[in-house]
């Protein structure tokens, strides 16, 4: 069975841009879990929090330029808790992804253009990295503690690989894509 990353990755096997990328992040992350016998969607989820920031930011990019979108609107649409989506839409307020406008005809909507966001920078931004590991991270790079020196880890160089080859796919892919939801779930039976 292919771990949820390989998964994922079906959803642009069809673009031939993406195909080596795709095939070495699905090995590499198959590799891995063999390797270390943990469950992939333990290592390498997601947080919900970044997960529903997606979906928020998918909903208002299929309403961009139609004016403000409503909170509860963007809540029940998404399935995503009204207060929870209140703190993750302030965050992307701040990164200037989002704007808002408060009052009855008030809401929100992207305050960039849909093909101008990357997924890549969306998950950065919620997340701080797409790095697996601290000591692969490009902007937010911590040591490891108790690991062996970065010039001489296996694993560091094998997440570096990783984290390069998830930043090329995830940044070619923008907010205006289609990503078609039916495609996957048939390439995933």
């Amino acid at each position: 069975m292919p771990t949820p990353v390989a998964m994922q990755l079906h959803l642009h096997a069809d673009r031939p841009e993406f195909r080596h990328e795709i095939q070495t992040i699905a090995t590499l992350s198959t590799c891995w879990v063999e390797k270390t016998g943990f469950p992939a969607h333990k290592q390498i989820m997601l947080s919900q929090k970044t997960r529903y920031a997606i979906r928020a930011m998918q909903h208002l990019a299929d309403h961009f330029g139609k004016g403000p979108v409503q909170l509860a609107d963007i809540a029940e649409a998404q399935k995503i808790p009204p207060k929870f989506l209140t703190v993750i839409l302030s965050e992307l307020t701040r990164s200037g992804l989002v704007a808002s406008q408060r009052g009855k005809d008030g809401g929100y909507w992207l305050g960039v253009a849909p093909i101008d966001i990357s997924y890549g920078d969306l998950i950065r931004i919620m997340r701080g990295s797409l790095a697996l590991v601290p000591c692969a991270s490009r902007y937010a790079h911590e040591t490891c503690k108790n690991c062996v020196e970065e010039e001489n880890c296996r694993t560091r160089a094998l997440m570096l690989q990783v984290r390069d080859k998830t930043a090329d796919l995830l940044d070619g892919i923008n907010l205006c894509d289609n990503v078609d939801a039916e495609a996957f779930a048939q390439a995933a039976e």
